[in-house]
């Protein structure tokens, strides 16, 4: 009887031990598991960041060239937040700044497809550390006589230009970063604004050390 009772107790102990081994590495298995959930997702919300990014493309000024452009952009989905375009020193080549919109592998190929256009000359992208970028806005604000002078102050602080005046409204001219227009938007909450115009950005990269010699 004694010698049963120990088999018994024995069998009771390796039992307990079975069972805790299988706890432990269910832990560990659950453990690896989010580990490796936690990880994934991490890194598809890190691709999927979306954000904003300035081309200036030199190219060759052809007829249709915009157009052109602008349905590469279209026929792929990409999302085009401005566009400018002017003739550079010499007019047979245009300057076209383009700010796209898109994660990062997006906008890596935006670069790419963009550089296989046969009449692209170089591509640069734009940034705050290693390029100047400015914007022109036009805003039509109503104003009776007792406002004016509030709004011209508020204009006087960013160094904006009151370029026309009316009996009910003024239209004024500004020029600046990004971040410099919407602050100056953000004052003139408080008035009515009739119209308003964006040229969207332009820019050069700083320095002469990426410049291209044609």
């Amino acid at each position: 009887m004694f010698v049963l009772m120990l088999r018994l107790e024995r069998i009771h102990i390796i039992l307990n031990l079975h069972q805790n081994s299988i706890k432990s590495l269910d832990k560990k298995i659950l453990c690896c598991y989010n580990k490796k959930t936690e990880r994934t997702l991490f890194l598809e919300e890190k691709g999927n960041v979306m954000r904003k990014q300035a081309y200036s493309i030199l190219v060759h000024n052809n007829p249709g060239l915009l157009s052109r452009m602008a349905g590469l952009f279209s026929r792929r989905g990409y999302n085009i937040e401005s566009i400018t375009a002017g003739t550079t020193a010499d007019p047979r080549f245009t300057r076209i700044t383009i700010v796209a919109s898109g994660d990062e592998l997006i906008l890596s190929q935006i670069e790419k497809q963009v550089r296989k256009m046969e009449d692209v000359i170089d591509i640069k992208l734009l940034n705050d550390t290693n390029a100047v970028c400015r914007e022109l806005i036009m805003i039509k604000v109503r104003a009776n006589a007792s406002q004016r002078a509030d709004i011209v102050s508020v204009a006087d602080i960013f160094r904006a230009k009151i370029v026309d005046v009316e009996k009910d409204c003024l239209t004024i001219e500004l020029t600046g970063a990004q971040s410099k227009l919407d602050a100056f938007l953000e004052l003139l909450e408080g008035y009515e604004i009739l119209e308003l115009a964006r040229t969207g950005i332009t820019g050069l990269t700083r320095g002469s050390a990426d410049v291209v010699y044609l």
